[in-house]
């Protein structure tokens, strides 16, 4: 079980609770912090004029709200601000966004009641979660719009997740027990300002990016096991001296996945320790790029990842509504914390990286298919009859489309900005949307990878090489191999593929590769 509040949230324990569905309990004496702010801001606010607690919202703020009404401006700040549209999260997408909400609750600067956080801990254990929508946030004063789809929920309106299925809220709380949000001075307006939408599906991508990284550099070994390659462009000694972190972590990764490999080859045993008499030779001197540049092409992606990892896990461990209640220095401070630049921009740029992956494995994907090219394989790895039969070809057609649409959905989100809310908003993030595209992007290159993977496989009994690939490699081969084994006879592969895709989305295979080289 997590216990939220006693530290800081890191991804791997995001994970963990996220998608691997461990129950969170919360550190009582954060607990009692909560509490202590909520308490501190109930009598600070007393004869004070407070954004928020007695005054509209927005560029209504000038409008003094009665103490009669403040329960009733906080339901109608929710209820108002339910406009989203268009597809739902994921059930995934929003237990992500529901847990980073709670634990920017759990940092004690918003002054809701401790019954709040407890509501919600308590949805996260029972696999309920509000459901919320891909359009509607601009990524400034917070994602208002997802946001208050997710208080709806609290407060017992709209829909639920409800361990898979869309249900009503009424029919949520019956099941549970539990009883819905009570209002009691700033639960709507500090539920909604924030960056939790983004930050929750920012997350998810973030750790389904690293899935993609993984297997992409075993494919782009595997391919150059296939055309049994030259080994010194991921060597030590040539990567050590290009002085960037990714580059380096990718080579020693390749290393240490191709040990034992019986099918890659070494430079000098076959060019510098022999006399080499031929005018023309049949064997490539380089391979292709996408063969040869695997570090170089991969180490940014790499760096860029994990890059976005950092600012993500500082996220959601931020409190970023507005204003910020400090019952320690007994003041409340106005800003703009909720705004979701630092999301927004690290979802363009892995977008962008994760497209530049995608493009590799497409191009590695039409090496394998092209004969002109790789000069060992037949056409589209065609192992029945040729003219007859059509191998991999039918197949190379959604990879490429899914490429094009990447490159399409790369152009950046970050800086878009149109000013609205009577031009109180005069410039925004659109966090949400730059990283439910970036999702997209994601999902889009688990679809060329399970290509790619049914490629690989193909041509690897086409040559009969099982046996002498690495240890590492032949695991993924053996993984795969079963849900998409070789074939001479043409038939629909749509269900092979989307086997390949969710193990490939669900499967810990850089966990599976450190335990298999303890590397």
């Amino acid at each position: 079980m997590a216990v939220l509040g006693a530290q800081i949230l890191t991804l791997e324990q995001l994970e963990q609770i996220v998608l691997q569905k461990e129950t969170v309990t919360l550190d009582p004496r954060q607990l009692q912090e909560v509490a202590d702010c909520h308490r501190f801001l109930i009598n600070f606010s007393k004869d004070k004029l407070i954004y928020g607690i007695n005054t509209g919202f927005g560029p209504m703020a000038q409008y003094r709200i009665e103490d009669a009404d403040r329960v009733q401006l906080q339901l109608n700040l929710i209820r108002s601000h339910c406009s989203g549209m268009g597809k739902l999260l994921s059930p995934v997408q929003s237990r992500a966004a529901l847990l980073a909400r709670l634990n920017t609750m759990m940092c004690a600067r918003s002054g809701i009641h401790p019954g709040t956080v407890e509501l919600m801990a308590a949805l996260l254990n029972a696999e309920a979660y509000p459901c919320m929508y891909h359009h509607g946030g601009v990524g400034a004063s917070g994602d208002l719009v997802q946001l208050a789809h997710l208080a709806l929920g609290l407060i017992g309106e709209g829909n639920f997740w409800y361990r898979g299925e869309v249900v009503t809220a009424a029919e949520v709380y019956a099941a549970t027990g539990l009883q819905p949000m009570k209002i009691h001075i700033r639960e709507g307006l500090g539920m909604l300002n924030g960056t939790s939408s983004m930050t929750g599906i920012g997350a998810i991508n973030v750790l389904h990016a690293r899935k993609l990284m993984t297997g992409q550099i075993l494919f782009s070994l595997m391919v150059n096991e296939i055309m049994e390659a030259y080994d010194d462009h991921f060597s030590e000694e040539l990567n050590a001296v290009k002085l960037h972190k990714g580059q380096q972590v990718v080579a020693k990764a390749m290393r240490a996945i191709s040990r034992k490999s019986r099918l890659l080859r070494k430079r000098h045993e076959h060019l510098y320790d022999k006399k080499v008499t031929e005018s023309v030779l049949q064997d490539k001197v380089q391979e292709y790029y996408s063969l040869r540049c695997v570090p170089q092409i991969l180490g940014p992606i790499y760096d860029t990842i994990e890059n976005a990892a950092q600012i993500i896990e500082q996220e959601i461990n931020s409190v970023n509504d507005n204003p910020v209640i400090d019952p320690h220095k007994e003041m409340i401070y106005h800003g703009g914390n909720f705004h979701g630049d630092y999301v927004s921009l690290e979802m363009d740029k892995l977008k962008i990286a994760v497209t530049k992956l995608s493009m590799l494995a497409e191009r590695q994907l039409n090496f394998l298919l092209n004969h002109h090219l790789n000069q060992k394989l037949p056409p589209f790895i065609n192992a029945g009859t040729l003219g007859l039969n059509f191998g991999v070809q039918g197949m190379q057609y959604p990879a490429t489309s899914n490429v094009a649409e990447n490159q399409t959905l790369s152009n950046p989100m970050y800086v878009h900005s149109i000013p609205n809310n009577n031009d109180n908003q005069d410039i925004v993030s659109m966090g949400t949307n730059s990283a439910a595209m970036c999702a997209q992007v994601i999902e889009n290159s688990f679809e060329v990878l399970s290509v790619h993977a049914l490629a690989i496989i193909q041509a690897i009994d086409y040559k009969g090489y099982k046996d002498r690939l690495s240890p590492a490699t032949r695991w993924m081969y053996d993984e795969l191999s079963v849900l998409a084994p070789s074939f001479k006879e043409d038939a629909p592969s749509y269900e092979r593929l989307a086997h390949i895709k969710s193990w490939l989305m669900e499967t810990e295979v850089a966990a599976k590769m450190k335990a298999l080289l303890e590397f």
